[in-house]
């Protein structure tokens, strides 16, 4: 082939054409800024991080504007976010500025005039052999080199403006109060400093406020080492990415990590007083707001003035609290709310103090009875909390009232005792669930009538004397022999079999309190469906007359109880509630069924008490409660190292092979979850709750319904979309549960996320190749066993397919556990889940019903 010369020419040039278009492309971005390097306006010089994720140089806010800031904002995005000005109060007049590095070694901006207009002011640098690099978190860093090594001499992110960025971090000391790092722009053109703040209140416990001036404006309430109270739409931490921690001087600080590292996220507090957060949504190219405080009126600090709440279920908004009404009348009516409320009822040691002011009042009109407190939950707690040291609550309202000018007092997990003096400010109801439990002091007289009632029969019981005691006596008599007789014939018409103790050959015990003889058999079983019948009384006074004190907690069926029996044995009480979604079928349907079942994963039934509409089940005590009071507390969690919840995995599992293979009955659960796994004294799980359980027949494979109960988020999607159930069922429970113990995130905490569950949250880092991403970081340690754990995710994603014909059966599940040898099948991809969204879904105690979707069984009527 023949070269032309235009060829040659060109292949000669060629080279240099491409250099020459390179240097062009780049030559506006430095990596670095060091006493040789400038970045120039006028040649539209930027500094870029290395992997472009931000970028700093001039800036304009109007393009009519001359006046120019140096900042940082992120790279190759629309609609520029500046997450940093340097110069906000020191605009330069024209390109004509210049940033480098000064004589002394600081980042220095200069005019045209050659005038410092910024400069990063760190004193006493030994040698100007300094450089300043943009790191790709957003971070602008002043270093040197010295025989030392490198050393940060200064951070921007130790200096922000309006944006809390992923990497920034906040200091929290209380010795030192309050911080307010980030200033708000002067207006939306303006980077000025505005009148709007942000920042850190330590006291008691942290929160992040936001100032007017030096007026609150807004607060998120205090940090419980998940998430801060105040925020109502705040579920977890590890969803929202706060996080407490400690360097190694001892030194505590805010922190914030988003769930995906590729994420782009920030907080700005706005112009406007507002504090923002934005999430870059890279398929639409925008930025979406995912959070704005105060996003409503009842957000406004301390809106409606002292003892007083804010409610939007309110007409008024405010209303004071039990106790207290308006000061100022005619202006609380007028909308005016600032006054706030006072007290309707002075406390004890008020009126005893005007009592000894006051010579004219006899000491017998002096009101001695003692102050009490009124719960109020689900709220907002008041803002310039006491931090008490102790968790205890009956300690904590000890103290409370032993100070005179104590006014309220709780006990939260995670923070311990808080308590108050003088008025309470910023409250206010969280409708739609969340908060914490509140407990306002008052006055005697204000806590109700009950105990003025029976001051009244205690006067009258002394008045008539020895009739009314002969009287007394002889009704006790006659009830206790019509009680007897109710008992036996109730549980006679109910079909419900009754072992009669009395009739026992081995031991002849009272019929007062039947059942507590075999108790005291150390390893005793029941045999037969013969069940020991409690006297209602004796449970009764086991449980302190279901006081408060011994509530372990709230399910479906009603409350639990703890007691104690006349021969030392404790025991837990399920007593019917009756505004229970359950009832007597479902009270039969566990006696009957548990009666039957013997394992030692399943939880024993120790008898009943039925008299009249009192229906109570006895259970042997679990002193260490439920899994989920370990599994999804941040501070409990790390007593369930990896080892340990092996075994609860493995203990469940033949727990549930047990009731569909082993047992005399084939039993389906139907309400698998962790508040329904029962931990002993030595952590062994066993299964509880058996009321919504059902009997298979030899020969089924699968049953259909129309009543549909269970929890949200456990439900297999063919038994809470078409009503059918089968063993498999339970296997798509167990497979929920066990992602939820190697998680220690519950399934329904994905509800605001971009996985509508914890199953879609799995199985997105399952497919990616990512799945040890999904153990809980409080058990991350050298003890994990990274094999058993990646195996236990496979078997939950194989449990939790969504053809229950994919599923394997508890039986081989066990055998997947126990031999590492077992090749397992690969999962396919979940699309459905039984998990709904109601707009009645609420964490909160309302009117004595527990509505919690987590904990509540509930039943569903669907249309097929």
């Amino acid at each position: 082939m023949v070269l032309t010369q235009t060829t040659i020419l060109f292949l000669l040039l060629f080279p240099f054409l491409f250099i020459v278009c390179f240097f062009t492309l780049f030559s506006h971005a430095a990596s670095s800024i060091t006493p040789r390097i400038l970045i120039r306006d006028v040649d539209g010089e930027t500094l870029l991080s290395e992997e472009l994720n931000f970028e700093l140089g001039f800036f304009s806010l109007d393009n009519n504007s001359s006046l120019r800031y140096v900042g940082i904002w992120y790279y190759r995005i629309p609609g520029a976010a500046f997450i940093w000005v340097a110069n906000r109060d020191r605009p330069i007049n024209g390109r004509v500025g210049v940033i480098t590095i000064g004589i002394d070694g600081n980042l220095v901006i200069f005019d045209g005039d050659k005038n410092q207009v910024w400069s990063s002011n760190v004193s006493n640098i030994k040698n100007n052999n300094t450089e300043a690099v943009l790191r790709d978190d957003g971070n602008l860093v002043l270093s040197t080199k010295d025989d030392d090594g490198e050393r940060e001499l200064w951070k921007s992110f130790d200096h922000p403006t309006d944006t809390f960025l992923p990497g920034m971090t906040v200091s929290v000391n209380p010795s030192k109060g309050e911080i307010r790092p980030f200033v708000s722009w002067k207006s939306s053109t303006d980077p000025a400093p505005g009148n709007f703040s942000m920042g850190i209140d330590p006291r008691a416990s942290t929160q992040i406020v936001i100032w007017e001036g030096d007026k609150r404006r807004w607060r998120s309430g205090y940090w419980d080492g998940r998430i801060f109270t105040g925020v109502s739409n705040m579920t977890g931490s590890y969803l929202f990415g706060f996080r407490l921690n400690t360097d190694r001087n001892g030194e505590r600080h805010l922190a914030y990590t988003p769930l995906e590292n590729i994420e782009k996220v920030r907080f700005q507090i706005g112009w406007d007083g507002l504090e923002r957060q934005y999430k870059w949504n890279d398929g639409e190219k925008r930025w979406d707001k995912t959070q704005e405080e105060p996003y409503n009126n009842c957000e406004i600090y301390n809106k409606c003035g002292s003892f007083a709440e804010c409610s939007l279920a309110s007409p008024m908004n405010c209303v004071c609290i039990r106790g207290f009404k308006p000061k100022e009348v005619d202006e609380w009516t007028k909308g005016n709310w600032s006054g706030g409320c006072k007290r309707m009822t002075p406390l004890k040691a008020e009126k005893n103090s005007n009592s000894n002011n006051d010579s004219s009042v006899a000491a017998t009109e002096v009101d001695v009875e003692e102050d009490g407190f009124v719960k109020l939950q689900c709220r907002k707690l008041p803002d310039f909390a006491r931090l008490v040291g102790t968790q205890d609550k009956n300690d904590c309202e000890s103290y409370c009232l032993q100070e005179t000018n104590c006014t309220a007092y709780t006990s939260v997990n995670g923070i311990g005792c808080l308590i108050w003096h003088g008025e309470l400010l910023d409250i206010k109801d969280f409708e739609d669930g969340g908060g914490n439990t509140l407990y306002i002091r008052l006055a005697h007289s204000d806590l109700g009538d009950g105990k003025k009632k029976m001051k009244i029969v205690i006067i009258f019981s002394v008045v008539l004397g020895s009739i009314c005691l002969g009287i007394f006596l002889w009704l006790v008599w006659r009830f206790r022999g019509r009680k007897a007789v109710a008992a036996a014939s109730c549980c006679k018409t109910s079909d419900i079999p009754v072992f009669d103790i009395t009739r026992s050959k081995s031991r002849q015990v009272s019929t007062e309190f039947s059942g507590s003889a075999e108790l005291s058999l150390e390893g005793h079983e029941l045999s037969g469906p013969e069940l020991p019948l409690f006297n209602f009384d004796c449970i009764a006074i086991a449980t302190d007359n279901f006081s408060d004190e011994n509530k372990l907690g709230q399910g479906g069926f009603g409350p639990v109880y703890k007691g104690k029996l006349r021969g030392g044995e404790q025991i837990a009480v399920k007593r019917l509630s009756r505004r229970s979604g359950q009832g007597q079928e479902e009270f039969k349907n566990e006696m009957m069924l548990i009666a039957k079942l013997q394992h030692r994963n399943l939880v024993r039934l120790l008898g009943c008490s039925i008299q009249g509409e009192e229906m109570l089940l006895v259970y042997e005590y679990m002193p260490n409660k439920s899994l989920d009071q370990f599994l999804f507390d941040t501070v409990r969690q790390q007593q369930l190292n990896w080892n340990k919840r092996f075994e609860i995995i493995e203990g469940i599992a033949r727990g549930l092979l047990y009731l569909h293979r082993d047992s005399r009955l084939r039993i389906i659960h139907r309400d698998l979850k962790a508040s329904n796994i029962l931990l002993d004294e030595d952590m062994n799980p066993k299964i509880s709750d058996f009321g919504l359980a059902r009997i298979f027949g030899g020969g089924q494979g699968e049953v259909n319904t129309t009543r549909v109960v269970g929890t949200y988020g456990y439900m297999a999607p063919e038994y809470a979309m078409e009503g059918l159930f089968s063993i498999k069922s339970d296997v798509y429970s167990f497979g929920v549960l066990l992602l939820e113990i190697v998680s220690g995130r519950k399934n329904t905490s994905f509800r605001h996320s971009d996985d509508s569950s914890l199953i879609g949250y799995a199985w997105h880092l399952w497919n990616e190749q990512r799945a040890m991403e999904l153990v809980d970081p409080s058990i991350c340690d050298s003890s994990l066993k990274n094999q058993q754990v990646l195996r236990c995710i496979h078997i939950g994603m194989l449990c939790v397919q969504d053809s229950a014909a994919h599923r394997p059966t508890m039986s081989s599940v066990v055998l997947m556990l126990e031999s590492e040898a077992t090749n397992l099948p690969l999962p396919k991809r979940p699309l459905l889940t039984s998990m709904r969204r109601r707009s009645e879904d609420r964490d909160c105690y309302m009117e004595g019903l527990d509505v919690s979707l987590n904990e509540l069984t509930v039943t569903m009527v669907l249309g097929r």
